[in-house]
């Protein structure tokens, strides 16, 4: 479960867009599935502009 994490918080970079998504991982139900896939779609659209936290800025050695 680890790789699907780390492939997501490629979309995904904000912290409390982080959280919720662990957040809505966790319920159970189609439901929860369809809201899960909405969230993604819409975060990824809102933090595309974002610089992503996970990479490391080695420009500076």
């Amino acid at each position: 479960m680890n790789q699907p994490d780390s492939a997501l918080h490629r979309w995904i970079k904000t912290d409390c867009g982080r959280a919720k998504l662990a957040e809505l991982q966790r319920r159970a139900g189609f439901p929860a599935r369809l809201r899960l896939i909405w969230f993604v779609v819409i975060a990824a659209l809102r933090d595309w502009p974002l610089p992503n936290p996970d990479q490391s800025d080695d420009s500076t050695s």
